[in-house]
């Protein structure tokens, strides 16, 4: 049913070595315009103001993603009885499952009041869309299916695990991708020995008691990374900043004021089913709207650009340490009422963040005893059940521009 390659097509990969394309869909979908624009989008975002090599994109991830599943289907004990529709449908939503993140990722998401995943199934269902048209071209519900294991609302239950839950190949590759591109040393997984643990088993994944080692270390990893790496007070401070930014544009749109060449971002703004004006938005076309914007006559504008530009950013205050709050109050009051909305924020991080979301939960991982048993992974391991103990840690932080 699906084509393959004459000859097998090679990415080289840092992680993988090759990242190896048999399929011509596959192939196809790589050459698509809305996945060559995960390219021109970085996947860390500010985390580069801190580790300057952190400058790798969406499109590596997605492509290490994608490598990822091809593994599981050859590794995970039961993997073998998926269909080649199956197996293709996992690919290619490993593949996919990025290409409606905005700019600078998350920042922009919270900007524009969609989440990533919901603008994904957008771009894949529209009829506008080279994806749209690839996967249609295969089959007319390939697309259906692919956005619908995206939304979590699909008939492959087994497939929406391996692909978004406590163990999957999204994570699985960005921990391992992220920690080497920044140099931390705490993204070092096992995942062959995570997948060779894994069974699947009446469309549930079990792991098997031998491999909570490796799961334990895994578990361990996305701990630091988050608190070492994306939690870093320098990158959020920098996303603080395009936040803001784009929080000043819309609140003098609002007031009526003209702003030039910000037009595909106020067409999404107003209409999410813009996917064209959508797929224009990347980090070079903000890049540029905000090196525009440093020489802005409005003055809250202008500073923040400039501070984005020139990466003066938000000194931060952590609030463990037991800060001076008369000091706090004189820099909270040293700005305008107005300047306040933009030059000063608290900020509350949940330590739980690493360990559960809307959508999945630590504890989704069930470990298959030798008597047959199945335990939650907390009730096996004592490491993982002090880490969660641990995640009631709230980072709470001020963040604050200095005033010339």
């Amino acid at each position: 049913m699906f084509e393959k390659l004459t000859r097998k097509k090679v990415f080289r990969d840092p992680l993988y070595g090759y990242i190896e394309v048999e399929y011509k869909l596959i192939s196809d979908l790589i050459d698509s315009k809305e996945v060559q624009r995960l390219r021109r989008i970085r996947q860390l975002s500010g985390v580069s103001m801190v580790f300057q090599t952190a400058e790798h994109s969406r499109f590596t991830h997605s492509l290490g993603a994608y490598m990822m599943a091809k593994i599981a289907t050859e590794s995970i004990e039961g993997a073998d009885n998926l269909s080649e529709y199956e197996k293709l449908l996992f690919m290619t939503t490993a593949l996919l499952h990025d290409i409606g993140h905005g700019p600078y990722s998350h920042a922009f998401e919270d900007v524009i009041g969609i989440e990533h995943e919901i603008m994904t199934e957008k771009i894949i269902l529209s009829k506008d869309s080279e994806v749209n048209n690839i996967l249609s071209s295969y089959s007319e519900n390939l697309p259906y299916d692919v956005a619908s294991i995206i939304t979590h609302k699909s008939n492959y239950p087994l497939i929406e695990k391996l692909i978004s839950s406590s163990v999957d190949v999204d994570r699985l590759d960005y921990l391992r991708r992220d920690a080497y591109f920044t140099g931390a040393i705490y993204g070092q997984i096992d995942y062959i020995r995570i997948f060779r643990s894994m069974k699947i088993e009446n469309n549930n994944i079990l792991f098997r008691a031998s491999g909570v080692n490796s799961i334990e270390s895994y578990i361990m990893s996305r701990y630091h990374m988050y608190f070492q790496v994306y939690y870093h007070p320098v990158a959020r401070s920098y996303e603080y900043l395009l936040e803001n930014i784009f929080k000043r544009i819309i609140d003098l749109k609002e007031e009526g004021r003209s702003l030039t060449n910000a037009n595909y971002f106020f067409n999404v703004l107003k209409n999410k089913d813009d996917i064209t004006s959508y797929i224009e938005l990347d980090d070079a076309y903000v890049n540029g709207l905000i090196k525009q914007y440093t020489k802005s006559k409005d003055q809250i504008l202008n500073k923040l650009s400039n501070s984005f530009i020139h990466r003066n950013l938000y000194e931060c205050i952590d609030m463990a340490t037991e800060p001076d709050e008369k000091m706090i109050e004189d820099i909270k009051n040293s700005y305008t009422e107005e300047e306040r909305k933009y030059y000063f924020l608290e900020s509350k991080i949940s330590g739980a963040a690493y360990f559960k979301t809307n959508k999945t939960d630590i504890n989704d991982i069930k470990i298959l005893l030798p008597n047959g048993n199945v335990k939650s992974l907390e009730d096996y391991s004592p490491i993982v059940k002090g880490l969660i103990r641990s995640s009631v840690r709230i980072v709470e932080r001020i963040h604050y521009l200095k005033n010339e």
